[in-house]
C-alpha cells in the first residue's frame, strides 16, 4: 500500500496511476474534492474528511434552524467552486433554494452587495482567509452583519487568522474594529481533528490520552491539525493487511500476503475490499469508508467576542447534528430568518380616533334636530312663517346627511367585510353628494325667490309659492342623481388596495410591515370627481351671484344673503383646504378620516347655525324687528327724516321694497302739488269773502275742473281709484290757473244766474270746508279713524297739528 500524499497536485497524479500497479493508496491530508472521482481514482482512500464532506452538515445545520433560503459567496478558484457545486447537488430536492449564487476574483463588494439586494439573509461563503477579511469589510459597508444575517464560512481557517490579516483589511478602509464587527457571530465548518469522545479507541487510549502524548513527543515542532488522521491512518493500513491476510487463509489457497507482486490481480483486489471494510473508533472518531471517503465527524464553530467556539458537531455516520447546548448564541433573540418577513398590515382608523369624531357627529346631528323642532314648533310665527319653514327643514336634512356620511367615511376593513367596505364606497358618497345639494340648493332656492319679487322691474305681482322651490331644488337633486347613476352604471367605485413600501418593526421584531391601505377607486377617477366638483361649483357660483344680488333686500326674515356669502365663504374655503391636505394625506387614514370629518363638521355646524341662530335670537328678543322695513329718503336733496316708515306686510308674495320706494317718491310729488293748489285755493277764497265787489267771473271752461278738484272728497274711500283720479288729473292740468274774466269778455248765457258772484261764494263756502277734509288725510293732516267733517269747517290745514307718522299715507296707497 502507499500511504501519503498531501499537495492536491502530486496527490492526484500518484492516485490516478495506481491502478495500473494493483496498490492502494491512503492519504491523511488531500482534502480536495478532485480525489472523490472513484471512476478516476478507484484505488485511492483518505482518513481526513474532503473539503465536500462539510455539505451534509451544512445542509443539517439548515433543517435544525429551519433556514430554507440561502445564499452562496466563492472565491474563483477551482477548489471553492468544486465544493459550491457539490452543495448545490446536496440541496437541490432537500426543499432549500439558492436564491442567489455569487462569485469573485478580487473585489467581493460587487457580490455582497447583490446578496443584500436579493435579499439573502444566509450567506454560505467559500474563501481563503485573505479574502474573508474584504468579504467582512463589504458586509460591514453594506450592514449584511448582526440580528438579521447569518455569516457561514470554512473553519480551516488558521487559529487568529484575522489578527494576521487586519492591515491588508486596513488598505481597503475597513478598520480593525469594523471588520471585527462584521465578523461577530459567523459559524465555521470543519472536520473535527480530534474526536472529543471519551472512549477508548481501537489502540486503547482515549483522544484525549493520545493528544496529551503527541504533545509531548513532538517538543518544539508545531501541532498539524492532521496528526490524529495520521494517526488513524496507520491503524487503517494495519487493519487492512490484517484483513487481507485473514481472507488469503480462509480461501484455503496457500497464498501470502509477502507473495504479492504488480501484476496480481486477485491479491490486489482483495486488499481493496478488505480497506472498504474497515471500521474501528480512532483518535479522529469512527473511521468508515463510503466510497473511498472518510466518513468523518464536522465541529461547528462560532466567532465569540474574538475567539473562535465550539457549538456542535455532525456525525455522518449516523448522519446526526449536536448543537451543544447554551454555547450558540445569535445577536438577536431568536435565529435570523432565512428572508425578510414580510408581515402585510391593513392600515386602520383608530377605534379612539373614530368615536370620538362619531361623538361630535352625534352632537351636531342633535342640535339639528333641535333646530328642526325650534322650525317646526314655530312655523306660524311671522318670522319662521315668512323665512319659508319647508325650505329650512330641508337645509337641516341635508345637514344631518351629511353628518351621517362621517360614520361611513370611518368604516373600513377593521369593521366590515371586503364586500360591505365595497357597498359603503358608493352609499357614502351618495349620501354626502345629496346632502350638500339638499342643504344649499334649499338655501339658494329661498335666496331665488327673494331675488325674483324685488328685482321685478315691471313691478308686477308675483306669487312664487314653496312648491315652485321645492320643484327647484328637485330638479338640483335630479341632476345629482344623473351623474351619480351614470357613475354607478358606467365606471363603478371598487375596492382597491394600495401597497406601500416596506417599514421596520417598531417593536423591533426580525420583520419588515408591508402596510396595505384601502381605496374607494375606479379607472376614471379623475374625471368623475370633476364632473362633480364642477357641478357643485356652480351651484356656488350661483349662490354667491343671488346673495350678491339681494344684499340690499333689508328684510332679515326674508333675505339670508349676508348668511348666505358666510357660509359659501366658510365651505368654500374648508372644502378646498380639506380636499388638498386629505390628498396629500392618502397614506394615513387617521389624518385622512379626521381631516374629511372635521370639514364635513365644521361646514354643516356654520351653516346651520347662520341659518337658524338668528332666527332663534331674533324671536326670542324682538319678533316684530326682522318684519320692519328700513327707513327711505324721499329725495336725494332731502335730509334724512327722522320718522320711520313702518308697514303691515302681509304676504311674502307683496312685499316688495323697491315698489314702496317708488310710491313714496310719487306720493311726496302729489302731496307737493297739493300744497300749491292749497295755496290756490286759499287766494281764491279769500278774495270771495273780502271784495266781492271785485270777485271776477270764472271762465266757463274752468268751472267743470273746479267741479272736479271738489270731487277729491272721495280719495280717502278708495285707494287706487283715487290715487289714478288724482294723478290723471294732475298729469292732465299740470298748472291749474285760477284767472278773472273781464267784464268785457263776459258772455251773457242762459246760466249767467248761476255763474253770478253771489252763487259761486255760495257754493264755494260749503264745498271749500269739505275739499280741504278730503285731501287732509293724503298728507298726514287727519287721522284715519276721523269719519266726519273737522269741528270747524273754516279752519285752515295750516292751523291743525300734523302728527310725524306716514302710516294713513302707505297704507292708503
Amino acid at each position: 500500500m502507499v500511504f501519503g500524499g498531501v499537495c492536491p497536485s502530486v496527490t492526484s497524479i500518484i492516485a490516478e496511476s495506481l491502478q495500473g500497479w494493483n496498490l492502494v493508496q491512503l492519504s491523511f491530508a488531500a482534502t480536495t474534492p478532485v480525489l472523490a472521482d472513484k471512476k478516476k481514482y478507484p484505488y485511492f482512500f483518505r482518513t481526513v474528511p474532503s473539503d465536500n464532506a462539510v455539505n451534509p452538515a451544512i445542509l443539517k445545520l439548515l433543517k435544525h434552524y429551519q433556514w430554507k433560503r440561502v445564499g452562496t459567496l466563492t472565491q474563483d478558484v477551482q477548489r471553492f467552486s468544486e465544493v459550491r457545486n457539490d452543495l448545490t447537488g446536496v440541496l437541490y430536492g432537500e426543499d432549500i433554494e439558492i436564491s442567489d449564487t455569487e462569485s469573485f476574483s478580487n473585489d467581493p463588494c460587487t457580490s455582497v452587495k447583490k446578496l443584500k439586494g436579493n435579499d439573502v439573509r444566509i450567506i454560505l461563503g467559500q474563501f481563503d482567509q485573505n479574502m474573508a477579511a474584504k468579504v467582512f469589510c463589504c458586509a460591514y459597508e453594506e450592514n449584511m452583519y448582526g440580528s438579521k444575517y447569518q455569516w457561514i464560512i470554512p473553519g480551516w481557517y488558521e487559529p487568529s487568522w484575522w489578527e494576521q490579516v487586519h492591515t491588508e483589511a486596513n488598505s481597503s478602509r475597513c478598520l480593525r474594529k469594523n471588520l471585527l464587527a462584521a465578523m461577530e457571530g459567523y459559524i465555521g465548518v470543519d472536520f473535527e481533528p480530534l474526536s472529543s469522545k471519551q472512549i477508548k479507541t481501537i489502540s486503547g487510549k482515549t483522544p484525549q490520552q493520545y493528544e496529551r502524548e503527541y504533545n509531548s513527543k513532538r517538543s518544539g515542532v508545531g501541532p498539524s491539525k492532521f496528526h490524529g488522521y495520521a494517526y488513524d491512518g496507520i491503524w487503517v493500513i494495519a487493519k487492512t493487511l490484517q484483513r487481507a491476510m485473514e481472507t488469503l487463509h480462509a480461501s484455503n489457497r496457500h497464498q501470502r500476503i509477502q507473495d504479492f507482486n504488480y501484476t496480481d490481480h486477485t491479491l490486489g483486489r482483495i486488499i481493496l475490499n478488505a480497506m472498504n471494510e474497515t471500521n474501528f473508533f480512532g483518535v479522529t472518531g469512527q473511521v468508515v469508508f463510503r466510497n473511498g471517503e472518510r466518513m468523518g465527524t464536522i465541529k461547528f464553530t462560532q466567532f465569540q467576542d474574538r475567539r473562535e467556539v465550539k457549538v456542535g458537531e455532525y456525525n455522518a455516520v449516523a448522519d446526526t447534528l449536536e448543537i451543544i447546548n447554551d454555547t450558540i448564541r445569535f445577536q438577536g433573540s431568536e435565529p435570523p430568518k432565512d428572508k425578510t418577513i414580510i408581515l402585510e398590515q391593513l392600515r386602520k382608523i383608530s377605534l379612539p380616533l373614530y368615536s370620538i369624531l362619531s361623538a361630535l357627529t352625534i352632537l351636531g346631528m342633535i342640535m339639528a334636530s333641535a333646530f328642526l323642532f325650534f322650525n317646526i314648533k314655530n312655523r306660524n310665527q311671522k318670522l319662521i312663517k315668512m323665512s319659508s319653514p319647508y325650505m329650512n327643514n330641508l337645509i337641516i336634512l341635508g345637514g344631518m346627511l351629511s353628518y351621517a356620511s362621517i360614520f361611513l367615511f370611518g368604516l373600513d376593513g377593521s369593521f366590515v367585510s371586503e364586500k360591505t367596505f365595497e357597498t359603503l364606497c358608493t352609499v357614502r358618497t351618495w349620501i354626502l353628494t345629496v346632502g350638500y345639494t339638499t342643504a344649499f340648493g334649499a338655501m339658494f332656492a329661498k335666496t331665488w325667490r327673494v331675488h325674483a319679487i324685488f328685482k321685478n322691474v315691471k313691478m308686477k305681482k308675483k306669487i312664487i309659492k314653496d312648491q315652485k322651490l321645492l320643484v327647484i331644488v328637485g330638479g338640483m337633486l335630479l341632476i345629482d342623481l344623473c351623474i351619480l347613476i351614470c357613475w354607478q352604471a358606467v365606471d363603478p367605485l371598487r375596492r382597491t388596495v394600495e401597497r406601500y413600501s416596506m417599514e421596520p418593526d417598531p417593536a423591533g421584531r426580525d420583520i419588515s410591515i408591508r402596510p396595505l391601505l384601502e381605496h374607494c377607486e375606479n379607472t376614471h377617477m379623475t374625471i368623475w370627481l370633476g364632473i362633480v366638483y364642477a357641478y357643485k361649483g356652480l351651484l356656488m357660483l350661483f349662490g354667491c351671484f343671488l346673495a350678491w344680488e339681494t344684499r340690499n333686500v333689508s328684510i332679515p326674515a326674508l333675505n339670508d344673503s349676508k348668511y348666505i356669502g358666510m357660509s359659501v365663504y366658510n365651505v368654500g374655503i374648508m372644502c378646498i383646504i380639506g380636499a388638498a391636505v386629505s390628498f396629500l394625506t392618502r397614506d394615513q387614514p387617521n389624518v385622512q378620516f379626521c381631516i374629511v370629518a372635521l370639514v364635513i363638521i365644521f361646514c354643516s355646524t356654520i351653516t346651520l347655525c347662520l341659518v337658524f341662530v338668528p332666527k332663534l335670537i331674533t324671536l326670542r328678543t324682538n319678533p316684530d324687528a326682522a318684519t320692519q322695513n328700513r327707513r327711505f329718503q324721499f329725495t336725494q336733496n332731502q335730509k334724512k327724516e327722522d320718522s320711520k316708515t313702518s308697514t303691515s306686510v302681509t304676504s311674502v308674495n307683496q312685499a316688495s321694497t323697491s315698489r314702496l320706494e317708488g310710491l313714496q317718491s310719487e306720493n311726496h310729488r302729489l302731496r307737493m302739488k297739493i300744497t300749491e293748489l292749497d295755496k290756490d285755493l286759499e287766494e281764491v277764497t279769500m278774495q270771495l269773502q273780502d271784495t266781492p265787489e271785485k270777485t271776477t267771473y270764472i271762465k266757463q271752461n274752468h268751472y267743470q275742473e273746479l267741479n272736479d278738484i271738489l270731487n277729491l272728497g272721495n280719495f280717502t274711500e278708495s285707494t287706487d281709484g283715487g290715487k289714478a283720479i288724482l294723478k290723471n288729473h294732475l298729469d292732465q292740468n299740470p298748472q291749474l290757473q285760477w284767472n278773472t274774466t273781464e267784464p268785457s269778455r263776459t258772455c251773457k248765457d242762459p246760466i249767467e244766474d248761476i255763474n253770478s258772484p253771489e252763487h259761486i261764494q255760495r257754493r264755494l263756502s260749503l264745498q271749500l270746508p269739505i275739499l280741504h277734509h278730503a285731501y287732509l288725510p293724503s298728507i298726514g293732516g287727519v287721522d284715519a279713524s276721523c269719519v266726519s267733517p273737522c269741528v270747524s269747517p273754516t279752519a285752515s290745514p295750516r292751523h291743525r297739528h300734523v302728527p310725524p307718522s306716514f302710516r294713513v299715507m302707505v297704507s292708503g296707497l
